[in-house]
C-alpha cells in the first residue's frame, strides 16, 4: 500500500510534541508502557462485558532491546487494534483511542466515563517514541479479530498501513532508535540496566508485570572431583524478570516507602515541580477499609482560584480507577489536597451517582477531613516555617471555609487560622493570642486595613497598644466576615474592634468626663455635621482616639471593610451596601482647636477644615477620596 499523509495539523502537532512537549526524552518509555497498560485494561473490560473467562495471570508487558539491530520492542497482550483503529488513532495526532474507549463504554452504560483506569487520554503519548526513534512500526491484532495489521512511520512524512501475520491478540511496537550524536545517547535505551531503572522510576505502579530478559553473571557449579581450592568459574545467564513492583505506592506499608518515592510520585502524577509540603498515608480498618495517600502542595496551582479548577481525589476500588476526581471525598475548605483513595468496599459496576451517596464514601470523607486537619495542626506545632508556607498558599481558602455554609465549619477550622499581629509583627493563631493575653484584658482586639504597615500607624489603635494589649491585624478580604462568624477568640474572649468606643471599659468618672466633652463641644459637632451633610451618618467626640485628630468608623451591621469588599466584588450591587459612616474627632488635638477657633472667627474657613478632616479620615480608613483634585485644591488654599 502507498504511503498515507498525516493531516497538516497533525504534522505541526507531531513536530511540536517531539521538540517541545516533553522535557526529557526518557519519558517516551513511560508513555509507551502506559498505553500498553491501557490496552490490557481494555481487554479485561471487554472480556468481562462479553462474559468470557480471562486468565489474568497471562497478562503482561514485554520489553525486548536489540543492541545489534538498534531496536527496542514493547509488546502487550491487550485488546489490540483493528485496521480502522490503527488509522484513526495513529493516523491523526492527538486523537486518543483510550479516550474514545472510555466514552464508548460510558455511552453503553457499562461504566462511567471516568470509571476505567485509562492513562492515555490525550492521544500524543505514543508519538513521544519519535523523540528517540527514526522509525516506529506497530503490529496489532484486535480482540475478536482474525487478522493483524502493521502501521509504520518515519515521522511527519506520513505512514503506511498493511496486513501482517500475528498469532496472538495484542500490540507490538518496534522503535528503530536514532543514531547517537554528540549531545544525545539514544542507544542507552537499549541497555537493560537503563530500561530497568526507567521502569522503576516511571512505571513501578503499573499493575501488570513488565518483563524483560536480564543478564546476570554467576559462579558455575564445580565439576565432580574438582579441587576444593580451585578458583570458581563464572558464566553469563539470561533470565526473564519482572521489573515493576505492581503494588501501588499507597498499598505499600508506610514504613517501606521512602520520602523520595512519595515526592517523585506526587510530582509525576500531578505535574508539580516542587516537593509537597507533607504526605498523609492512611491505612484504615474497621467498618470501612481503605487506603489513602494525600498530599499538601507547597503552592497553589495556577488555576486554583478559577472556575476551571476541579477538586477531588482519585478513587480506586481494588486498584481499578472508578473516578478521576471524586469531589465528595474533599470538603471545599480542603479542596487544595491531592491524592488517591483505594477501597475494596465499592463495586466496580457502581454508577457515579450511586457512588456519591454511599455510606462508605461519607465515612471515608469524614475520616480524611480529620486526618488533614490533624496533619495541618502537626505542621503548625512542629514545623512552623513549613506551615507558614502552606498558609501563604492556601490560608485564604481556610478563611473562606469559616464563613461558607453559614459558618458550619468554623469550629473545625478555627484552630488552623493565622492572623497578623502587633506582637512581633508575626502571624499568630487564636490560641497563641489568647495564651499571651494579660489577665485584665477584656476583649480580643482587632483592626482592619489594607496592610500591616498601615495598621501599625492606625490612630484608633494607639490607646489599645498603650495598655499593652495585643491587636490582630486583619488584612485579608474575608477577615471581617471571619471575625463575625467566630464571635469570640480562645478562652471565651469576645472579639472587639479598636474602632469600638466600648473597646476599653470606662469607669464612672471616665464616662462622666466623656459626656462632658461631648456636651462642651456639641456646637462644633453640629457645625461639622451640617457642613458635611449626608456624607456622614454622625459626627461625635471620639472615645477611640488618643493623640490622633480624626478617624472614620461605622455604625450598623456593615463595617467599612465590608463596604470595601462589596465594592471590589460587585461594584454595581455595592451601591446599596454602604456603611453608616461616623466621623470621630478628638477634642484634645490641635486640629480640633483650630477648627473651634475658625468656627468663632471664620465659618467659611471652618467649613473647609471640616471637609479637610473628613478627607483625612477617608484616607486613614483606606477609602477612596470622592474628589482627589478638590482635596488638593483645598489643602493648597488653606496653605495660602
Amino acid at each position: 500500500m502507498g504511503k498515507k499523509q498525516f493531516k497538516t495539523e497533525s504534522k505541526r502537532v507531531l513536530d511540536l510534541m517531539i521538540n517541545s512537549i516533553y522535557t526529557h526524552k526518557e519519558i517516551f518509555l513511560r508513555e509507551i508502557i502506559s498505553n500498553a497498560s491501557d490496552a490490557i485494561d481494555k481487554l479485561t473490560y471487554k472480556a468481562l462485558s462479553a462474559g468470557e473467562a480471562l486468565d489474568r495471570s497471562t497478562l503482561q508487558i514485554t520489553l525486548i532491546p536489540d543492541e545489534e539491530g538498534g531496536t527496542l520492542t514493547v509488546i502487550d497482550n491487550g485488546v489490540g487494534m483493528t485496521r480502522e483503529e490503527l488509522e484513526s488513532n495513529l493516523g491523526t495526532i492527538a486523537r486518543s483511542g483510550s479516550l474514545q474507549f472510555k466514552q464508548d463504554m460510558a455511552a453503553a452504560g457499562a461504566v462511567p466515563e471516568s470509571g476505567t483506569d485509562i492513562i492515555g487520554q490525550f492521544g500524543v503519548g505514543f508519538y513521544s517514541a519519535f523523540m528517540v526513534a527514526d522509525q516506529v512500526t506497530v503490529c496489532s491484532k484486535a480482540y475478536g479479530s482474525d487478522e493483524g495489521w502493521q502501521w509504520q512511520s518515519s515521522g511527519a512524512d506520513g505512514y503506511t498501513l498493511e496486513p501482517c501475520a500475528m498469532e496472538e491478540t495484542g500490540t507490538k511496537i518496534v522503535m528503530k532508535l536514532k543514531p547517537d550524536t554528540e549531545d544525545e545517547d539514544y542507544h542507552q535505551y537499549l541497555h537493560t540496566h537503563t530500561l530497568s531503572r526507567l521502569v522503576k522510576k516511571y512505571s513501578d505502579y503499573i499493575h501488570y508485570p513488565i518483563r524483560m530478559e536480564m543478564e546476570h553473571t554467576r559462579a558455575k557449579e564445580k565439576p565432580a572431583g574438582a579441587a576444593e581450592d580451585a578458583p570458581p568459574e563464572y558464566e553469563t545467564v539470561k533470565e526473564w524478570e519482572t521489573l515493576n513492583s505492581m503494588v501501588p505506592l499507597w498499598q505499600r506499608p508506610k514504613s517501606e516507602v521512602k520520602e523520595d518515592e512519595y515526592n517523585d510520585f506526587y510530582k509525576e502524577k500531578y505535574g508539580d515541580w516542587e516537593d509537597p509540603l507533607s504526605v498523609i498515608h492512611v491505612s484504615a480498618e474497621g467498618a470501612v477499609e481503605y487506603k489513602a495517600m494525600l498530599y499538601l502542595p507547597a503552592k497553589a496551582p495556577y488555576d486554583f482560584h478559577s472556575r476551571e479548577y476541579q477538586k477531588g481525589l482519585q478513587l480506586y476500588s481494588s486498584g481499578v480507577l472508578i473516578m478521576d476526581k471524586c469531589a465528595d471525598l474533599l470538603p471545599e475548605h480542603f479542596r487544595f489536597v491531592k491524592g488517591v483513595v483505594d477501597s475494596q468496599d465499592f463495586s466496580l459496576n457502581i454508577s457515579r451517582e450511586l457512588l456519591q451517596h454511599t455510606r462508605q464514601l461519607k465515612v471515608i470523607a469524614s475520616n480524611l477531613e480529620k486526618k488533614i486537619k490533624g496533619e495541618l495542626l502537626r505542621l503548625q506545632k512542629d514545623d512552623r516555617e513549613k506551615y507558614e508556607r502552606f498558609w501563604t498558599a492556601f490560608g485564604l481558602q481556610l478563611k473562606v471555609g469559616v464563613v461558607a455554609d453559614f459558618g458550619q465549619h468554623k469550629d473545625l477550622l478555627k484552630d488552623l487560622l493565622l492572623f497578623w499581629s502587633s506582637h512581633g509583627g508575626k502571624r499568630t493563631t487564636l490560641k497563641e493570642y489568647a495564651e499571651r493575653m494579660p489577665a485584665d484584658q477584656p476583649y480580643a482586639y482587632y483592626a482592619c486595613g489594607e496592610d500591616v504597615a498601615q495598621l501599625e500607624k492606625l490612630p484608633q489603635a494607639e490607646r489599645i497598644r498603650d495598655k499593652g494589649y495585643e491587636i490582630l491585624y486583619l488584612t485579608d478580604e474575608p477577615d471581617q466576615f471571619v471575625i463575625e462568624a467566630l464571635a469570640e477568640a480562645a478562652q471565651g474572649k469576645p472579639f472587639k474592634s479598636v474602632d469600638d468606643p466600648e473597646a476599653l471599659p470606662e469607669s464612672e468618672e471616665e464616662k462622666a468626663a466623656s459626656e462632658k466633652k461631648a456636651q462642651d463641644n456639641q456646637d462644633v459637632l453640629d457645625f461639622v455635621q451640617e457642613a458635611l451633610g449626608d456624607k456622614v451618618h454622625a459626627v461625635r467626640v471620639s472615645k477611640v482616639l488618643k493623640s490622633g485628630a480624626v478617624c472614620m468608623t461605622a455604625e450598623g451591621p456593615i463595617t467599612l471593610e465590608m463596604e470595601k469588599y462589596f465594592q471590589r466584588v460587585d461594584p454595581e450591587q455595592a451601591k446599596g451596601m454602604k456603611a453608616q459612616r461616623v466621623l470621630e474627632l478628638n477634642p484634645d488635638a490641635g486640629a480640633f482647636a483650630a477648627l473651634r477657633a475658625a468656627l468663632d472667627s471664620d465659618r467659611e474657613k471652618a467649613g473647609r477644615y471640616a471637609q479637610l478632616l473628613y478627607s483625612q479620615a477617608l484616607l486613614i480608613a483606606g477609602l477612596p477620596l470622592e474628589d482627589p483634585v478638590g482635596y488638593t485644591e483645598l489643602v493648597c488654599a488653606l496653605m495660602q
